[in-house]
């Protein structure tokens, strides 16, 4: 059924309409449901022409935006009004543009270039829909970008950079009356005409032959390089399915499980809650597309038990958004990256989860520490065993969860595409989750207590599986709004970008501006990715960056997968770095905690994912030679020594180990970390220190601060923690 929020039924004196409510609620769901079984049959049965398959896809993504979507806030949607009937009417006019290709696809494929009035018309119209259900269902951050990439093709690429910076600088500053704000503003205007008028430096570089509005609309919607391009490609195929996996799981309690699981297995040690929002969150993230929306299904359940023990409600809801964070990182899903990686790098899906699953576990295990030094500081000891779920029995309980896991690793192993391993993981949960109710119903005479504690005829039992199955599938095309109209409109951004070669402009841009040193590259493509993240999602953030920043890593020499690694990593840093942070506000809002000192404490939990994606760059942990070969002595040396480093540097950056660190202590962890992080240094003179000798060093003086920690002078650092009971009055 309809959400309050989506229905916006506040209450008033006329009240909603209660016909009108129920009406919609079925069309939403006949539509959702109808379309993920359309996506089932084209991921299992038989594929369709790219053309095709994307677009039906859209239609239903467009139609389910705005029927559930209002246009701003005081729209009601649970009565008649003119906005009821303007979403009406782009209902039909989204089916329309859709229908409009499908039954001219032939005709559209033979006349390229040589366009009909309809043509243009059917084009203009499509591109404006998927600009307002990104408004709706984004923000309207990323359909101003839009907007902006729109008028840079049809202009000739001036002004237009000013008015960009605008956009960007208004949503940093996140205060838009602000007297800093407009003053920034107006600078910012102010140069934009004088470079315009005057000197033109900076935007100089960016200026391009304009093209018509006929050129952009076509090509944005009557071909595969704009809107139906490759990111809404992966949404409509790999990414689609792999959702409705996570929200099979999610209805037949697997969310629950992986809870159960990680707090049987982790509660008994210091910090066990917060240990066990890391695993779960890891175990749920990998199959969840967004980190938000794992901060909220997740931390509901383990934010509330780590303030239980004791940890701080806005460290609580750090930990919950970091780890979180995390799961966009860990193999299967990562947040539908390792489908659109595999096709950015016509590389083996295989092959990225392969080379991404180090890289993610080195992430947690960094999480896992801060969340130890932290729990070891504030004295926040682990549960007794007796009121742990014993791990036998929540396995037993939930071997059916497990088996659908087993079932897509093997079938990814076996090298099938990953749109029938996504098949067979949902048919596969599916049935697992039907035969365990129905031994359930048989050996408890009628009773199931995943579904009632009432005893049950045949009947009831088939008719609650029933609607488990239709909830499921109406809450997979749900879950897939918003990454299909996020791939939807990045294609606008990727498509314009190809059209007046600003990806080629703004490589050029970054490689000056980092005087060819790969490491200042990096970091200012971190910073980007800090920017877009603001008006972005994860996924577009990703297409952006790798459209417009790949390009000028790949020139300094980075190997293609290892640049768009990098690229990924970082467009997740919007996640938990303020002053956006969005997973790291969800996690407030969960736990009751201030926002921005919830933000900051993320931000510090996941340097990791700051530190990592560098490290990729310059030492091969991510494999070995164009196979990216694993089993290598160098990579599984650059594994310990960089795991090593991260040791140091989470220890350094909590001052704690064993104990609270000592000023020297802690500078023998920083130039430990720096040490196991880098590379060869070249010598002025010529010849460089080699990176064993640096990978020496640092063990060394790692060993040092341990052994001073744990055996010389164990009482150095001060008073130690206090007591639990004090923890949780902090």
């Amino acid at each position: 059924m309809l959400t309050s929020t989506e229905l916006n039924t506040s209450a008033d004196k006329h009240g909603p309409n209660q016909a009108l409510v129920h009406a919609v609620a079925k069309v939403v769901m006949v539509l959702a449901v109808a379309l993920s079984l359309y996506q089932l049959y084209t991921a299992g049965v038989t594929a369709l022409t790219a053309l095709v398959q994307r677009s039906l896809h859209l239609g239903a993504i467009l139609s389910l935006t705005y029927l559930l979507r209002p246009p701003f806030a005081e729209a009601r949607k649970d009565r008649f009004s003119f906005w009821l009937l303007l979403d009406w009417f782009l209902v039909l006019v989204s089916c329309y543009c859709v229908y409009y290709i499908c039954i001219n696809l032939d005709a559209i494929f033979a006349r390229q270039g040589d366009w009909l009035p309809m043509d243009i018309y059917v084009s203009i119209a499509g591109t404006i829909l998927v600009l307002e259900a990104c408004r709706r269902v984004i923000g309207g951050v990323m359909a101003g970008i839009c907007f902006a990439a729109l008028v840079y093709a049809y202009t000739t690429g001036d002004i237009i950079m000013a008015v960009l910076a605008c956009l960007v600088v208004a949503r940093l500053c996140n205060t838009p009356k602000s007297w800093l704000t407009l003053l920034v503003i107006a600078a910012t205007v102010g140069y934009g005409l004088y470079a315009y008028y005057y000197e033109p430096y900076l935007l100089d570089m960016f200026l391009h032959k304009p093209y018509s509005v006929e050129r952009i609309a076509t090509t944005l919607w009557l071909t595969t390089e704009g809107i139906f391009g490759l990111p809404l490609g992966v949404a409509a195929t790999f990414v689609f399915v792999f959702v409705l996996f996570g929200a099979f799981l999610e209805v037949t309690g697997g969310g629950n499980f992986f809870i159960d699981l990680a707090y049987s297995l982790t509660g008994r040690f210091s910090g066990g809650p917060a240990k066990t929002a890391v695993l779960a969150s890891g175990f749920m993230g990998s199959v969840s597309g967004s980190a938000v929306g794992n901060v909220v299904a997740t931390g509901s359940f383990t934010i509330p038990m780590m303030k239980r023990v004791g940890y701080r409600p806005h460290v609580a809801g750090a930990i919950e958004a970091a780890a979180s964070t995390g799961g966009q990182l860990m193999p299967p899903i990562m947040g539908a990256g390792a489908f659109l990686m595999a096709e950015f790098t016509n590389t083996s899906y295989l092959t990225i989860i392969k080379v991404a699953l180090v890289p993610a576990i080195m992430y947690y295990l960094t999480v896992l520490l801060f969340v130890h030094f932290e729990a070891k500081k504030e004295g926040i000891v682990g549960q007794p065993k007796e009121k742990l779920p014993k791990a036998w029995k929540v396995i037993k309980g939930g071997l059916h969860f497990i088996i659908p896991v087993g079932i897509l690793i093997y079938v990814l192993m076996a090298n099938y595409s990953p749109m029938m391993a996504g098949f067979v993981a949902v048919m596969s949960t599916l049935a697992a989750s039907i035969l365990a109710n129905l031994v359930r119903w048989s050996v408890n005479k009628g009773v199931v207590s995943t579904i009632s504690d009432k005893r049950l005829t045949g009947g009831q039992l088939a008719k609650a599986e029933g609607k488990m199955v239709l909830t499921g599938l109406e809450r997979g095309a749900r879950n897939a709004i918003m990454v299909s109209v996020a791939c939807a409109a990045a294609g606008i951004i990727v498509g314009t970008v190809t059209l007046t070669g600003m990806g080629l402009k703004f490589s050029s841009l970054v490689l000056d501006l980092s005087f060819g040193i790969e490491a200042l590259a990096i970091l200012l493509i971190g910073a980007a990715s800090l920017v877009l993240g603001m008006g972005l999602p994860v996924t577009a953030s990703y297409i952006v960056l790798a459209t417009l920043a790949g390009p000028a890593l790949l020139d300094l020499g980075v190997p293609l997968l290892v640049t768009h690694m990098i690229v990924f990593w970082y467009s997740q840093d919007a996640n938990v770095t303020p002053p956006v942070s969005l997973a790291s506000f969800a996690g407030a809002g969960v736990a009751g905690a201030n926002p921005m000192q919830t933000a900051f404490t993320s931000w510090k939990l996941a340097k990791g994912l700051y530190i990592i994606p560098i490290v990729m760059a310059y030492r091969p942990i991510l494999g070995m030679g164009k196979e990216y070969e694993l089993m290598h002595w160098e990579v599984i040396i650059s594994w310990i020594t960089t795991l090593l480093g991260l040791v140091a540097f989470a220890a350094a950056l909590d001052r704690y180990m064993f104990r609270k660190a000592t000023v020297l202590e802690t500078i023998m962890l920083v130039f430990a970390a720096a040490m196991l992080f880098w590379p060869d240094i070249p010598l002025p003179g010529g010849g460089v220190i080699p990176v064993w000798l640096l990978d020496v060093v640092g063990l060394a003086l790692l060993a040092m601060v341990v052994v001073m920690q744990k055996f010389i002078n164990p009482a150095a650092g001060g008073p130690q923690p206090q007591a639990a009971t004090n923890a949780s009055g902090a």
